[in-house]
């Protein structure tokens, strides 16, 4: 299998690597997209609830 994707891999850069190069911009902002979407789990999404250290913090909105 590896074999497989290693000569595709040397396929499409070897032959067609203008089409790679035109690719590459799309295939970052996709990866983005990816790493937004997967690794939000890290510190509970947007508007999460705060963790018990930041409950005395000044962000609390009481003084």
């Amino acid at each position: 299998m590896a074999l497989a994707v290693s000569g595709i891999i040397i396929y499409l850069l070897v032959d067609h690597w203008p089409h790679v190069l035109a690719a590459l911009p799309y295939l970052g902002i996709i990866a983005m997209m990816l790493m937004h979407l997967f690794m939000h789990k890290g510190h509970g999404g947007h508007g999460g609830k705060a963790g018990p250290k930041d409950k005395g913090s000044s962000h609390s909105g009481q003084h």
